[in-house]
């Protein structure tokens, strides 16, 4: 991608049910909707919900009449080759060929990766100029990032994922001559406070400073970002849908946190459009 202008959001996290996909899904339409054109890979050859997603949403288009933005849609499937290290290669031939075609024709690519570590997400993370992880409100999934002393809640040592950034980070300056900016966000946020809560809110924040992340709130824990998956749409379409549905605050809520997540990734230009966003 030598010369390339688009810039690449990648959203990774070696554990599965985090919340990639809703957070892809969201950043795609609300970069759509400030008028930016975008591109999107969906990197799970299995589940391919991103994939889904997109499906859904441009048949609801077709069948509904209703003019939705939609995204250059890429979706990746496993090499067939027998030998591990063609299929490998293969496939990373593949995306750069994706990445290539993608910015020639917008100004963002958003890269959905499988919740495992897999030689093709790895090489995804070196193209990223942002990388974007979210994390369930839990110690557990806490754990991909920094593994916690139970007693003083000190930070032992970088957890699987946070070491694998780290190396992918390296790869990225030898490569690319760039650095990524990681952005960690917390996900499924109960509206309760408990202790777990507490403790994430204040582990985070200390663990970002060793670790070489930026932190900001994910997606709360709303029916509505799982609800609206069958037509493919987002918080930031239910106005014009065209489905029958009661406005509530918690969807007004649901829109304010998305608006909120793209406002905090310091992507370029995105600042001077929010306001094309304002419900």
């Amino acid at each position: 991608m030598a010369g390339r202008s688009a810039h690449v959001v990648v959203i990774g996290n070696e554990k599965g049910g985090c919340g990639k996909t809703t957070v892809a899904m969201h950043l795609a339409v609300g970069l759509l909707r400030m008028g930016f054109r975008v591109g999107c890979i969906d990197l799970d050859h299995r589940q391919q919900s991103l994939g889904r997603y997109f499906a859904n949403r441009r048949a609801w288009v077709e069948r509904s009449g209703v003019d939705l933005p939609m995204p250059r849609m890429v979706v990746l499937g496993p090499s067939a080759a027998d030998m591990k290290s063609l299929a490998i290669a293969e496939e990373r031939d593949s995306l750069d060929a994706a990445l290539t075609d993608l910015n020639g024709n917008c100004d963002f690519v958003v890269v959905d990766c499988p919740g495992s570590d897999v030689p093709l997400a790895r090489h995804a993370h070196t193209y990223a100029d942002t990388l974007i992880t979210p994390i369930n409100d839990s110690l557990l999934d806490l754990d991909v990032l920094g593994q916690l002393d139970p007693v003083t809640w000190e930070l032992k040592r970088a957890g699987v994922y946070a070491h694998l950034v780290w190396e992918l980070r390296q790869e990225r300056r030898r490569t690319h001559k760039a650095g990524i900016d990681w952005v960690v966000t917390r996900s499924r946020l109960s509206a309760l406070s408990d202790r777990n809560k507490q403790k994430m809110a204040e582990i985070l924040p200390e663990m970002r400073k060793v670790l070489g992340f930026r932190l900001s709130e994910g997606f709360g824990e709303r029916v509505i970002y799982r609800y609206l998956f069958l037509w493919g749409l987002t918080v930031l379409d239910v106005d014009q849908a065209g489905i029958e549905m009661a406005r509530t605050k918690s969807h007004a809520a649901a829109r304010d946190e998305v608006v909120a997540l793209l406002a905090n990734l310091w992507l370029p230009r995105v600042a001077d459009r929010l306001d094309r966003l304002a419900g």
